[in-house]
C-alpha cells in the first residue's frame, strides 16, 4: 500500500476503505508517510468530502493512534459533554456538578482556551491551587468517591490529531466538516465515556456561521459517536452574543458560582438546563426532558450542584473559599466602565468582537504558546433586548495593563450597538440532532 495511491483516490472521488485509512494515520502518526503527502490528502478530503463510513472510519484510525481512557472502573454511565467553542459559554462549570448532583458520573477530559474562545481549564486554573493534571488513577478515584473531576488531556491522547490539526492549520484544510468532526469526536472517543452530548455552536461568534453548516457537523459527528458505540447526541445552539455575561476566566468562574447559587443569567441556564436534559436522559437517570428538568431544578435549588462543584475543586486541591469569597480568585489592577452614549435598546453584542477584545485584554490566546493573564476580560451589564439610559455602565472591562486596555476599548465600542428599537429575542436553541433525525424549533 502507498500513500500517493490513498491520495490519489480521494482527489479522484473514489471511497476509502478502512485499511487504507488506517495506514494513512499510523503513517501520520508514525512519520513514516511525509508531511507533504498528508498535506495532500487533506486538501483532497476538503475539495471531494468523505461518506460517513470513511469519517468514522478516521476518527477511529485517529482515536487508535494513543491511548484509550478505560474508565470501567467508574460505576454507572458515564456521560462526557462538549461544546464547539464559544464566547461567555460557561455551561461545563454549570451544567457538569448539576448532572453529577444527579447521580451521572461526569468523568471529564477538557482543552485550554484559543482565540476568542475560552477553555475550561484555564477558568478552573483561576481557582487558586486548582490541579488540572492528574494521574489517570487519581481522577478516576476522585470520580467514584465524588461524581465528578474534570482534567486536562494527556499528552497519549491522540496523537495522531495533534499533528494533523497543525498540518490543517498552515494548509487552509481547518474549516471542513469531515475534519473538524474527526478531530471533536476522536478525543471525546478516546476520552471513554459512555455518551456524548455535543453543543454545537452556530453565528459570529461560533467556527460554523450558519445553521445549515452547523447540521451537517452536528449530524456528521452524531453519526461517528454512534458507530463508535457511544450514545450520541446534538444541540444547535446560538452563539450572535456572548451565552454569560463573563467572559474571561476568573469571572466566568464567578459567575459559575453565582449561577449554581440560583442567580444565573436567564440565556445561559437556558442552555445549560437544555444540556444537561439530554445528558441525564442518555445515562438513564431521566427517561424524558420534564423527569430530567425536574431533577436539574432541584439539584439546583436545593445547592446540591453548588455543593459538588466545592467537592471536586476540594477534591483536586482548590481554594473553596474563593468559590465564596470572590476576592480570593485573581483581580484585575484595572477596570473601564463601558457607558451607553445615548438612552435606547441594545440590538447588538458582536460575540466575535467581544471574545477578541478579552483576548487581547489577556484573557486569551493568539497562538497555543502564549500565556494568559487569568484575571483579565469582560463583564458584560446588559444583554440584547435591555434597556440602557445614556450614561448607564454597558459592560466593564478588566486588565493589568493600562494601556492595552485604553487600546481595545474603541473595538469594544465598536460590537456593541444600541438602538431605539427593541430587538426581538433571538432563538437560543435552533435544534437537537439525533441519529434518528432532527427536531429544528
Amino acid at each position: 500500500m502507498r500513500a500517493v495511491d490513498i491520495i490519489k483516490k480521494k482527489r479522484d472521488g473514489i471511497h476509502l476503505r478502512e485499511e487504507e485509512i488506517n495506514f494513512l494515520i499510523k503513517g501520520c502518526s508514525s512519520d513514516v508517510i511525509p508531511d507533504y503527502q498528508i498535506a495532500a490528502f487533506l486538501m483532497a478530503t476538503y475539495f471531494r468530502g468523505m461518506s460517513y463510513e470513511e469519517v468514522a472510519s478516521f476518527t477511529l484510525a485517529m482515536a487508535n493512534s494513543g491511548k484509550i481512557v478505560d474508565l470501567s472502573s467508574i460505576n454507572g454511565v458515564k456521560i462526557d459533554k462538549h461544546s464547539t467553542g464559544g464566547v461567555a459559554d460557561t455551561t461545563t462549570l454549570i451544567v457538569c456538578p448539576l448532572v453529577a448532583a444527579c447521580g451521572v458520573p461526569i468523568a471529564k477530559m477538557s482543552g485550554r482556551g484559543l482565540g476568542h474562545t475560552g477553555g475550561t481549564l484555564d477558568k478552573l486554573e483561576s481557582i487558586p491551587g486548582m490541579r488540572v493534571s492528574l494521574p489517570l488513577e487519581k481522577f478516576i478515584d476522585i470520580v467514584n468517591t465524588i461524581g465528578i473531576s474534570i482534567i486536562g488531556q494527556t499528552e497519549d491522547l491522540v496523537p495522531a490529531d495533534k499533528k494533523l490539526y497543525a498540518l490543517r492549520d498552515v494548509t487552509a484544510t481547518v474549516d471542513s466538516i469531515p475534519l473538524i468532526a474527526s478531530s471533536i469526536m476522536s478525543k471525546k472517543i478516546a476520552g471513554g465515556s459512555d455518551g456524548i452530548v455535543l453543543d454545537v455552536k452556530v453565528g459570529d461568534g461560533a467556527f460554523m456561521k450558519d445553521v445549515d453548516e452547523a447540521v451537517k457537523l452536528a449530524k456528521t459527528m452524531v453519526n461517528i459517536g454512534e458507530s463508535a458505540g457511544k450514545k450520541t447526541v446534538a444541540v444547535i445552539t446560538d452563539m450572535n452574543q456572548p451565552l454569560g455575561q463573563a467572559i474571561g476566566n476568573s469571572l466566568e468562574v464567578m459567575e459559575a458560582c453565582e449561577a449554581l447559587k440560583g442567580r444565573g443569567n436567564s440565556d445561559l441556564m437556558e442552555v445549560c438546563f437544555t444540556l444537561g436534559s439530554l445528558m441525564s436522559i442518555l445515562a438513564g437517570v431521566a427517561k424524558d426532558r420534564e423527569e430530567a428538568l425536574d431533577l436539574l431544578r432541584d439539584a439546583l435549588n436545593s445547592g446540591r450542584g453548588m455543593m459538588k462543584l466545592k467537592e471536586m475543586v476540594m477534591a483536586q486541591g482548590g481554594d473553596v473559599n474563593a468559590l465564596e469569597d470572590y476576592s480570593l480568585l485573581p483581580q484585575a489592577r484595572f477596570k473601564y466602565e463601558l457607558k451607553a452614549k445615548a438612552d435606547g435598546y441594545v440590538s447588538k453584542m458582536a460575540a466575535e468582537g467581544l471574545g477578541i477584545c478579552a483576548m487581547k485584554l489577556g484573557a486569551g490566546r493568539e497562538k497555543k504558546e502564549d500565556r494568559i493573564d487569568l484575571s483579565a476580560g469582560i463583564f458584560l451589564n446588559k444583554k440584547v433586548g435591555e434597556h440602557v439610559n445614556k450614561g448607564e455602565n454597558i459592560a466593564t472591562l478588566y486588565g493589568n495593563d493600562e494601556k492595552r486596555l485604553q487600546e481595545v476599548l474603541p473595538e469594544a465600542e465598536a460590537s456593541i450597538k444600541i438602538s431605539g428599537q427593541k430587538e426581538s429575542r433571538r432563538k437560543l436553541v435552533y435544534g437537537i440532532v439525533r441519529r434518528d433525525g432532527i427536531e429544528m424549533f
